[in-house]
């Protein structure tokens, strides 16, 4: 009873935060003419960057634009993998509205005509425009990146995209091969090129030619990296020695750990020169040698990726157009390093559900820059001394990746589209996140530079599917037919809980009174999430008493 009453509980919980009232009002005229939008969306990135307080990882063109940002500490994905998370805040449904769970479906005919973050900004008069990975390809995006709906002209896709996953990597035999560990000489690799490359200058392209034109402009840039197969400039490894590398703080499966919430991370196994290592399946685990390698690469990867940000972040300086632009940076998901005994995402827990999530609004987050003055001058990660740089202000209120769309219309002087519905799918255009714009009002707040609202009242919910209750070959990327067990997991300030109960695809529903198993972490005794307290008196104790 006590378990049933809990994820009665849970729906509540859900049904509240969609419903909650919110601001639907823009925050008034800031600027005389209507500000641009620069979104850049990272792909499996995790808060592993300077502004978040990492010591090791050099990222000081983020860093930069964390200094002129609001920053949130806490955001969270709805869904740990690529295509829902980024149909989920693209669209501002949670993945049980959307329907999608994995990469073969199209939310406009699979489960209503949703309206997107680009098509509301295009039906308002913006030049929307599409570079490198945005929505994700294939299916879950009609093989058009949702054009003509969500852009102005057609998505730009770096030619050198489709060598992402072939043998392009030399190994130690000298011959190519396709790794997971692949440091490159970008002018050994076909075209003389790689993707995040040619998507920043196609970018800079864009941003020169909207320089004379007299509409706003929406430009959405996805960079590949740090997606595996971490191919990257092999300079960047010379920044992280591998004697400099640690290994995570707990690489071990936890002892309460249930089955069917642990990911294999297949997807890595698949690559040869994981292969070589004959690891045992589905719990490994990974020679330490091997996990440091993959560490030292995965940072590596993050400074390439800070590298390409500053060229775009510079030329938008250059273009004087920083005063005019709001800036979005975010990430889909975040990637476990060996936490856990992971690796990748799919799973629940903080490690792969956290993202680094900031804004930068000109006069707002940053004072306007005088005539001639540079904002976001463009920093070398290389540079053998670096001025450490304080983010701007910071919330520690947890927050949801579903916010992106209310908030980037509030902060562009756009009207808040409506909370939803209970069903929405017949709704065009609502949401089901709430809006931030409130944490942009810093006049009514003290000098502190970490806003506090009331943390207590924030929630984030994520969830993640199963083929089963233990670990399969199909667990990370289970198709929607093959799901039989949906995770719905709760962070508030004090405890993330997962609850794991039976769901049936056809339907697209979770049966709350079949409980396939639970996870229960405090956050102060626990803030790796290692000890699950889901069946200690402890455990109980709370649940008992967040019953109704």
């Amino acid at each position: 009873m006590l378990l049933a009453g809990w994820c009665l509980l849970w729906l509540g919980l859900v049904l509240a935060s969609v419903c909650a009232s919110l601001e639907s009002a823009a925050p008034g005229n800031w600027t005389i003419a209507p500000l641009n939008v620069l979104l850049i969306i990272v792909d499996d990135l995790r808060p592993s960057l300077g502004c978040y307080g990492d010591k090791l990882v050099r990222s000081p063109n983020i860093d930069q634009l964390a200094s002129h940002s609001l920053l949130f500490q806490n955001a969270f994905a709805q869904q740990a993998v690529c295509a829902p998370s980024r149909v989920s805040f693209l669209t501002g449904r949670r993945p049980d509205t959307t329907r999608l769970y994995d990469f073969n479906s199209y939310w406009r005919v699979h489960a209503g005509n949703f309206s997107t973050i680009p098509q509301y900004f295009k039906e308002n008069g913006y030049v929307t425009m599409s570079v490198g990975k945005v929505f994700h390809p294939g299916i879950s995006s009609n093989y058009s990146d949702d054009s003509p709906y969500s852009w102005s002209i057609p998505p730009y896709h770096p030619s050198s995209e489709k060598y992402e996953n072939t043998k392009t990597c030399r190994g130690p035999d000298g011959e190519l091969h396709a790794n997971l560990l692949c440091p490159v000489d970008v002018a050994d690799v076909p075209e003389g090129t790689l993707p995040d490359k040619q998507s920043t200058e196609q970018a800079i392209r864009l941003l020169e030619k909207t320089k004379t034109s007299a509409r706003p402009f929406f430009l959405a840039v996805g960079y590949h990296k740090p997606h595996i197969p971490f191919r990257y400039p092999k300079e960047f490894q010379k920044l992280y020695p591998l004697e400099n590398i640690t290994l995570a703080p707990d690489p071990q499966v936890p002892a309460g750990l249930p089955p069917v919430a642990y990911n294999p991370w297949m997807d890595i196994r698949k690559r040869e020169d994981v292969q070589a290592l004959n690891l045992s399946v589905p719990y490994g685990p990974i020679p330490v040698d091997f996990q440091r390698k993959i560490r030292q690469s995965y940072f590596a990867s993050v400074s390439y990726l800070d590298a390409q940000v500053g060229r775009l972040l510079s030329a938008l300086d250059d273009l004087q157009l920083a005063n005019s632009t709001i800036i979005a940076f975010v990430s889909d998901h975040g990637w476990a390093l060996g936490e856990h005994g992971e690796w990748a995402k799919y799973s629940n827990f903080d490690v792969t559900t956290r993202v680094p999530l900031m804004f930068y609004v000109p006069g707002r987050t940053a004072p306007l820059p005088e005539a001639g003055e540079k904002l976001f001058p463009y920093i070398d990660p290389f540079d053998s001394v670096l001025e450490l740089m304080e983010p701007g202000r910071q919330v520690t209120d947890l927050v949801e990746l579903l916010s992106l769309s209310p908030t980037l219309a509030g902060l562009a002087g756009l009207r808040v589209p409506p909370r939803c519905p209970i069903p929405s799918f017949h709704v065009e255009r609502c949401r089901e996140g709430q809006s931030l714009v409130k944490h942009f009002r810093f006049q009514d707040l003290e000098e502190d530079p970490y806003f506090r609202g009331n943390p207590r009242e924030s929630i984030a919910y994520s969830q993640y599917p199963r083929p089963a209750d233990s670990p399969q070959w199909n667990s990370d990327k289970p198709s929607l037919k093959d799901i039989k067990v949906m995770g719905y997991s709760i962070r508030t300030i004090d405890y993330r809980y997962t609850v794991w109960v039976g769901f049936n695809p056809h339907e697209f529903l979770a049966n709350f009174s079949d409980v396939h198993a639970g996870e229960l972490y405090f956050v102060d005794s626990d803030p790796l999430q290692d000890h699950n307290m889901y069946n200690d008196s402890q455990g109980r104790d709370l649940l008992r008493s967040l019953m109704p």
